[in-house]
């Protein structure tokens, strides 16, 4: 059984051992570690699985327009490989968007798979007159409204805090 919590400060390096196993190259780790010292509010859980902890999922607040609505980004998410295709990161997903409404988050952006976000009711951001910072496919831009027609009159380039230029 997972169990998805707020991450904890003794959460630090199993966090960052996630996100070196799931990618590539430590970017999105040490993304983590900027966006923990300087984003706020944020939201970072992780799913703990066979007594370890097996993913992890951070929100922060994004910009539009250089205003700063009641948004959050989703980014990024990691399972460890081993515990990859069980529903841990769908779970992370769910509770991660319950935990953004919790902080008064009324909508969320990810910039993701195409196919997987959809599921949770994120749709093309710009049908909400949103578009990206970042030069990428229509269909992998995304929004989703936690609070039904928060999105209406915000429109504009999302803007993701600056610790994403380095990835």
């Amino acid at each position: 059984m997972t169990e998805i919590r707020r991450e904890r400060a003794a959460d630090v390096d199993a966090v960052r051992a996630v996100h070196v196993a799931a990618f590539a190259t430590p970017a999105e780790a040490n993304l983590v570690d900027a966006l923990r010292a300087g984003a706020a509010p944020l939201v970072s859980l992780v799913a703990c699985a066979d007594d370890a902890i097996a993913g992890h999922i951070m929100f922060s607040p994004v910009t539009v327009g250089g205003e700063h609505p009641a948004m959050m980004g989703l980014a990024p998410v990691a399972v460890v490989p081993s515990h990859q295709r069980q529903g841990i990161g769908a779970a992370l997903v769910r509770e991660g968007l319950a935990a953004c409404r919790r902080v008064g988050a009324a909508a969320v952006v990810v910039l993701g798979h195409a196919a997987y976000y959809p599921r949770f009711g994120f749709v093309p951001a710009s049908r909400f007159g949103l578009g990206c910072e970042y030069d990428v496919p229509d269909d992998v831009f995304m929004a989703l409204e936690l609070d039904a027609g928060s999105l209406r009159g915000v429109s504009g380039t999302v803007r993701y805090h600056p610790a994403f230029a380095n990835l």
